[in-house]
């Protein structure tokens, strides 16, 4: 085995995995908002994601699929708006249960949306960040054993551990009492944070798309 190529690949995800982005950002906004039963579901969601772009790659690494730009800037063009639209719910919610209206209304409002994990998978399959990653970078580490599958067998777990541990590592974090304190600061932060991510994402995707035609 190449440790070398394999400790490259295990720093490389965890920036990716911990570096505030998309995913991070809905993680954090359900832990903070709905508690941490919920937002390991999303982090479930999100984990089947990767799973479904890592098949996508070993495909492309395959010679089965063969990847066409102009259709990824449209998944991310539509994954941009279904970001913004999760970001725009969340922070309607939260500043719809300002002030006193923290009664049985206001709760109604924020109620729990009912497929956290579906939401998570969502945002997960078209995240740029991990599109990119999957799609351009994760070939390249395919060498860190002498067989094709059994790199990727490798690599799939080692995604799948690391991103299950950093994420609820986040959740986790929500529960302490600073992060009680705060948890409506920084669930409007977090998707104040999302609403940003999804505005420049989409401009950028527009503007390649645009570039293309």
């Amino acid at each position: 085995m190449n440790y070398p190529l394999l400790l490259m690949y295990v720093a490389s995800i965890t920036l990716l995995i911990a570096t505030p982005g998309p995913v991070v950002a809905l993680v954090i906004s359900d832990a903070s908002r709905y508690g941490f039963a919920h937002a390991f579901r999303t982090v479930l969601g999100t984990n089947l994601a990767s799973l479904l772009l890592i098949g996508s790659a070993a495909l492309v690494i395959s010679g089965l699929l063969s990847v066409n730009d102009l259709w990824l800037r449209w998944i991310s063009l539509l994954g941009c708006v279904f970001i913004g639209w999760i970001a725009f719910k969340a922070l309607r919610s939260e500043f719809a249960g300002t002030g006193a209206e923290t009664n049985s209304a206001a709760s109604r409002l924020v109620a729990k949306p009912q497929f956290p994990a579906l939401n998570g998978f969502l945002v997960g399959v078209s995240n740029p960040k991990d599109i990119v990653f999957f799609i351009a970078f994760f070939p390249q580490f395919i060498g860190i054993t002498r067989t094709a599958p059994l790199s990727l067998a490798i690599l799939t777990a080692v995604w799948v551990i690391l991103d299950l541990l950093i994420l609820v590592a986040y959740i986790a974090a929500m529960k302490g009492g600073f992060f009680q304190r705060k948890k409506r600061m920084i669930s409007i932060l977090s998707a104040g944070f999302l609403l940003v991510i999804a505005a420049v994402g989409f401009c950028y995707s527009l503007l390649e798309i645009a570039g293309t035609d």
